[in-house]
């Protein structure tokens, strides 16, 4: 479905929740969307709902303002071409406001484990042709391993994406691809903040190049923040702080002006935690 579409929907079926996601940190409800003009009937589409008076107050995020930027980061996404968030909006549902995202329905066989062939652990001597290894570490034995991710083009999508989200949770479990093969990255609720806070599994790429097509979606981005009359701009007023906005924007043109992945930072851990 188109996102158009998609958001249309979001906006105006009624939020029926059906069940919790215990591993999110904070309150997450999986929601059928249903038709009122119809008696309540499912429409057969899903989406995950995030209340804002379910949000774990935060030492370093002003407190309610994760839905805000969950949304945010699908504006951004959108507005550069990566099509890597659903789509996602603002509501006000059963427990008050919050944001809605597009459900990401899953080939059948993936469900066991949605990070196949993206993010895996392993023994070194097991690290594949062409992965990108990020950390060492141990098993409880004291045995070696590794943790690595594939040299994907859709991978170095979502890593320059979240450079510029400046995004502090990219976990393992955060990445899936869809039935149509495409990948796809949520839970950014935690990013956009005008101090440098990335945390991600895909520190591989660390000091690589851009890929031509990343570079042209950095570009687009980069000409919708600079047009103050932009439907981006004037969105992004309603979700992020001015501070924000001009942090987002040296991002995108610092990393631009570099060409590469930029280096894990020395200052502080640089991994989110759990990776999964």
């Amino acid at each position: 479905m188109h996102d158009d579409a998609a958001l249309e929907l979001l906006r105006t079926l009624t939020i029926e929740p059906v069940g919790v996601l215990t591993q999110a940190s904070n309150l997450t409800l999986l929601v059928d969307l249903t038709d009122s003009r119809h008696d309540g009937q499912p429409t057969g589409h899903r989406a995950v709902y995030k209340p804002t008076k379910g949000e774990r107050p935060l030492h370093d995020f002003p407190p309610e303002t994760l839905a805000a930027r969950e949304v945010a980061a699908y504006l951004i996404s959108r507005a550069g071409d990566f099509d890597v968030v659903p789509p996602t909006v603002l509501r006000d549902g059963p427990l008050g406001p919050g944001s809605l995202q597009w459900w990401v329905e899953q080939d059948p066989e993936r469900l066991a484990d949605p990070t196949a062939g993206l993010v895996d652990v392993m023994a070194p001597e097991d690290l594949p042709e062409g992965w990108c290894p990020v950390v060492q570490a141990e098993d409880e034995q004291g045995q070696a391993l590794v943790v690595a991710h594939a040299d994907d083009p859709g991978l170095r999508t979502v890593a320059a994406l979240d450079v510029v989200l400046n995004n502090a949770d990219r976990k393992a479990a955060h990445l899936t691809r869809d039935t149509r093969s495409r990948l796809r990255g949520f839970d950014h609720g935690v990013s956009l903040h005008e101090e440098g806070k990335l945390r991600t599994v895909l520190w591989g790429f660390a000091g690589a190049p851009l890929a031509p097509a990343d570079d042209a979606r950095l570009a687009r981005l980069q000409e919708s923040l600079a047009d103050d009359g932009s439907r981006l701009r004037e969105d992004l007023s309603e979700l992020l702080s001015t501070g924000e906005i001009a942090a987002l924007r040296a991002r995108v043109g610092d990393l631009r002006t570099a060409g590469l992945y930029p280096d894990p930072p020395a200052e502080r851990y640089p991994l989110p935690w759990p990776l999964w």
